[in-house]
């Protein structure tokens, strides 16, 4: 269960990413909530190797775990625009 939940709140983060780094309308929505969901499980899991409480993915949704999500969707949207365009934006 913890995974569907995560899955959906990767692609609310996705979605929140591309806004905050103003790339909802250039690369389309799929991308961005693939990109979102990529970056939720690699930020729980490395907030969790961290040993950030509430950011991995077992621990169940949290506060933190959406931050740390978010972060790491920014991070790799980031990342994807820089090797797309040349540059973070």
């Amino acid at each position: 269960m913890n995974i569907i939940i995560w899955l959906i709140v990767g692609g609310i983060v996705g979605w929140l990413a591309s806004l905050i780094m103003r790339t909802d309308a250039q690369q389309g929505i799929i991308l961005n909530v693939i990109v979102g969901i990529v970056g939720a499980f690699l930020g729980g899991w490395l907030g969790g190797m961290l040993g950030i409480s509430g950011a991995n993915i077992n621990d169940g949704f949290s506060v933190t775990g959406f931050i740390i999500s978010l972060i790491g969707a920014v991070v790799l949207l980031a990342i994807v625009n820089l090797f797309r365009r040349g540059r973070v934006r």
